[in-house]
């Protein structure tokens, strides 16, 4: 049971102390794709934390639990572990409350996923009433570039299969030629990264845990991060100055250079003077250095889960 307490300690601290660092660094902003990987990463050992305690605990507290857990282990690896320790109420509490998170955590991604398939389908019906198809066109296999009616310069991409990219008759008369590839190509980079895989996963952890800051921090840079990332991949394609004006000429009107622009608008200024100052990436020694790290992150609450196993065995 001290396994079991160690790792929610761990996940405790690695909540607390990650979402910090990395807000304090200034690198996440010229490496969004690292950036990622690294939160990743963090929200991953947290929940590792969780399962892990989770099955200690319930090994603790019941024999048939515990049959499940250690079936293959010699009983001297049992023993290290020390499971009866604390008897068996407060185990038993720990590891239903555990599994209570963990059974509201699937039913927030499933509701997430649904409310993300629903607005899905609304937009396709949407789209297929502004956009329907002409008589005796077949849909196109993959990706199928859509232009709608509009008054106000826009473009999205809209998942599902097959994808589309949307794109307004605004957004055509006020983007130029590598203006509009510049835009289509930040869209593009979004389909190709999946990024909306990520961001219904960050809403479901942060609206099912409200008051986890990690889950909220996840969710917040997550949003901000797969941004930066498709600015980046247009960047390589059309450079920086096209997608610069590309993100003025579609959001001028919008008041997003308002001071007092609410925040998710206030990016878009922080978003252009990025693509503008062009700070270098970090050197590649220092990038291997905080994937290696990254990836050591998850591998802590294993070593401290199977560390007593593998002490016995020893």
């Amino acid at each position: 049971m001290m396994v079991a307490l160690a790792l929610l300690v761990l996940g405790a601290l690695i909540a607390a102390v990650a979402p910090r660092v990395l807000a304090r660094g200034s690198w996440p902003d010229r490496e969004p794709v690292l950036a990622l990987l690294v939160w990743q990463c963090v929200v991953v050992a947290v929940l590792l934390c969780c399962v892990l305690a989770m099955a200690l605990s319930g090994a603790a507290a019941w024999h048939a639990v515990r049959g499940h857990v250690f079936a293959p282990a010699p009983s001297r690896v049992v023993e290290a572990y020390g499971l009866s320790a604390f008897g068996e109420s407060w185990p038993a509490v720990v590891a239903v409350s555990l599994a209570c998170g963990g059974v509201w955590t699937a039913a927030m991604l499933t509701r997430e996923i649904r409310l993300a398939r629903a607005r899905r389908r609304a937009r396709r019906a949407e789209l297929r009433a502004r956009a329907p198809m002409l008589p005796g066109e077949k849909p196109a296999p993959g990706e199928r570039l859509v232009v709608l009616e509009g008054d106000r310069p826009d473009a999205w991409w809209l998942p599902g299969s097959p994808p589309r990219l949307v794109v307004t008759t605004a957004a055509l008369r006020r983007l130029e030629g590598r203006g509009l590839d510049a835009v289509l190509a930040h869209e593009q980079g979004h389909r190709r990264a999946r990024h909306d895989w990520l961001l219904h996963s960050s809403s479901a952890l942060a609206s099912g845990f409200p008051q986890v800051p990690v889950f909220r921090a996840f969710r917040d840079q997550v949003h901000r991060l797969v941004e930066l990332s498709a600015d980046d991949m247009a960047s390589r394609r059309c450079g920086r100055l096209a997608v610069a004006l590309a993100l003025v000429e579609l959001n001028e009107e919008r008041g997003v250079f308002d001071p007092y622009a609410p925040r998710p608008a206030a990016q878009v200024p922080q978003r252009i003077d990025r693509l503008l100052t062009a700070r270098p990436r970090l050197p590649v020694v220092r990038r291997l250095r905080v994937t290696a790290l990254a990836a050591l992150v998850p591998l802590v609450p294993l070593l401290v889960a199977f560390g007593p196993g593998l002490r016995a065995l020893g």
